[in-house]
């Protein structure tokens, strides 16, 4: 049987090796993928910057789905360029015929003074808490401190924002914002899962609060007890990522399409009524907006509120629940978002309907012409609708 260092050799004449030098040149000049394939703990105490990360252990298991493109040029790490060695022939063997070991690995690179940084990482509490997260590819450590880096603004904590906001909460969401200015009401508990009946009379905001940071303390949440008007729409929603809307009127809606839209954040779209619900995303960036679905405000007879037609109780546990995983998508940049589609829930006869939605060319509210755009109430117009 050969020896460790007969087989290292021969390994070594299987592949092509690079130097840290021309490892920098690459980076700089070809943008290849960077492959660390160090153990957690060496990760965590240094790495070359944007690195992906897959111990060796777990490479042939990750490398599918973390690499997709098996054309890449890849560069790959360790400490001293002998894990690197090994991986780098798995990986041909696997089909990855541009993948090359740097010699001398992570500690030659940092001797040299290039440079390095030290990785953001999750805590031991936090692998435990999300380890279900972790061993998803398409999330991962990586994904897991994305999420914990999010800021998503909820309007509303009433039937969509109560799930939406315990599953953004749950997934690790790091900063949750609350817009709401009512009190909890016994009405509210059919379908408010937030509230109990502990909390009648409180304000929604404090009520929600209670609820999130019980059910996960690495959650900031923001609240807002006011209501949205066009005084403070948009510097409410400066710096949010993304806006889960769980308005039930539409002058709200309106108001909050027009100031995303002048700001760029994409949101999260979600309604109901009786037994059916929509789930859609209003991508002013990329797609298609709230007036592009619905260019001015129904007459306010045809738009009666869940107070007057009534709601079943679980349908905003299930449109507000993919709510909630259409902003982890778009928080993660994984999967394809509802963005020009709108999907319809019927409960009674428990089907999803998905219709497809353009950008109309009359509309004028769009993001190439944000800076012409005033923000203006709509109050009067309509009756509450869909809470």
């Amino acid at each position: 049987m050969p020896s460790f260092r007969e087989l290292l050799t021969a390994t070594k004449r299987e592949i092509t090796e690079i130097t840290t030098a021309t490892a920098a040149e690459w980076i700089t000049d070809r943008s290849p993928v960077v492959l660390d394939v160090r153990e957690p703990d060496e990760y965590e105490q240094g790495a070359l910057a944007d690195a992906i990360h897959i111990p060796r252990g777990h490479l042939e298991a990750q490398i599918e789905n973390r690499l997709p493109d098996h054309d890449a040029e890849i560069i790959i790490y360790c400490a001293g360029g002998v894990r690197s060695a090994f991986a780098a022939k798995t990986l041909t063997e696997l089909g990855y015929p541009n993948a090359v070991s740097m010699d001398g690995g992570f500690g030659q690179w940092k001797d040299e003074g290039r440079p390095w940084s030290t990785p953001a990482s999750l805590g031991a509490e936090q692998r435990n808490r999300y380890q279900r997260h972790l061993l998803l590819p398409e999330v991962g450590e990586a994904g897991q401190l994305k999420l914990l880096d999010a800021k998503v603004l909820m309007l509303g904590a009433g039937g969509l924002g109560s799930p939406a906001a315990l599953y953004l909460a749950a997934a690790g969401v790091g900063t949750l914002g609350i817009i709401d200015m009512d009190v909890v009401d016994e009405s509210n508990l059919q379908r408010q899962i937030l509230h109990n009946v502990d909390r009648v009379g409180d304000r929604k905001v404090d009520s929600a609060k209670k609820t999130l940071t019980a059910l996960n303390p690495d959650v900031n949440v923001v609240t807002y007890d006011t209501r949205l008007g066009a005084d403070n729409v948009l510097e409410i929603l400066s710096g949010w990522d993304v806006i889960v809307d769980g308005a039930d009127n539409f002058p709200s809606r309106y108001l909050l399409n027009d100031a995303s839209v002048k700001l760029g954040i994409p949101i999260v779209h979600g309604s109901i009524f009786r037994f059916e619900g929509q789930v859609t995303v209003f991508d002013p960036q990329h797609g298609p907006t709230y007036r592009d679905y619905l260019p001015e405000p129904p007459p306010a007879e045809l738009a009666p509120s869940c107070a007057e037609a009534g709601v079943l109780g679980v349908l905003p546990g299930i449109v507000g629940s993919i709510q909630a995983l259409e902003t982890i998508k778009l928080i993660l940049g994984v999967g394809d978002s509802l963005s020009g589609r709108i999907v319809a829930f019927d409960s009674l006869e428990m089907t999803f309907r998905e219709f497809r939605l353009r950008p109309d060319p009359a509309n004028e509210v769009t993001y190439a012409n944000r800076e012409r755009i005033t923000v203006s109430e709509l109050d009067g117009l309509c009756s509450p609708t869909l809470s």
